[in-house]
């Protein structure tokens, strides 16, 4: 019984072991090399195999001010200090659940972990898949580079993944192009992107693109939260 026991414990950290080498050899590579695709985009095209998916990749530096601070604003506005948590709002989240309430506390690296490796859901494991690959994105990614990637996989409507394919899709223009007003529209809409629309705002989504753009001169604006990640 010992020996089998003994064999069936290296088994586990052999698999432990070479999953970990895998996952973080993954997350290494994708410091350089851009993402093809997200596991939201998948589950996306194998879900809903009619829908025109689009999503067009692009460089950090063809994104526009703007739009980079918006979604910080919007999302995460201590992402330029966390290192991929932000407890303080965790523990907000957890005493507010246990009054009946919903309050999302995930930072702009968690959800890029999320989109890009994981699904949608709520199960301990997927938080704790999302936590372990929260840590190795940052580990080996710089800031610029976490929001460039959560830029290009998230959803901004409907099939339409990647600001450069929603800047196209509702302003008609490049991402590199959009104003302060257009890039805190897009941000307004990313906690429900299948509901929400940026090309037909809501009430509740101008006032909170009015939010975002105050928000935004609060931090001291574009320039000085861009000055504080790159």
């Amino acid at each position: 019984m010992r020996s089998l026991f003994a064999r069936l414990l290296r088994f586990i950290l052999l698999l432990a072991s070479l999953w970990v080498a895998v996952t973080a050899s993954v997350v290494g590579i994708f410091r350089w090399v851009d993402p093809p695709t997200s596991a939201f985009i998948l589950r996306e095209r194998m879900t809903n195999p009619g829908m025109d998916v689009r999503h067009r990749w692009i460089d950090w530096n063809h994104i526009a001010g703007p739009m980079k601070v918006a979604v910080i604003a919007a999302e995460d506005q201590t992402f330029p200090q966390h290192r991929g948590f932000d407890f303080e709002s965790i523990g907000k989240a957890l005493d507010e659940r246990g009054r009946g309430r919903v309050r999302g506390a995930s930072t702009i690296s968690q959800q890029v972990a999320k989109n890009l490796f994981l699904w949608n859901g709520r199960s301990w494991l997927r938080k704790g898949l999302e936590a372990y690959f929260t840590v190795l994105i940052e580990l080996f990614w710089s800031k610029p580079r976490i929001l460039e990637v959560y830029l290009n996989v998230a959803e901004f409507g409907p099939g339409i993944y990647g600001v450069e394919a929603a800047s196209h899709a509702f302003f008609r223009k490049p991402a590199a192009r959009l104003t302060s007003s257009e890039a805190a529209l897009l941000a307004a809409v990313l906690p429900n992107p299948k509901r929400l629309r940026a090309n037909a705002p809501t009430p509740y989504v101008q006032s909170r693109q009015e939010w975002i753009m105050g928000q935004v001169r609060s931090l001291g604006g574009t320039d000085a939260v861009l000055r504080k990640i790159e």
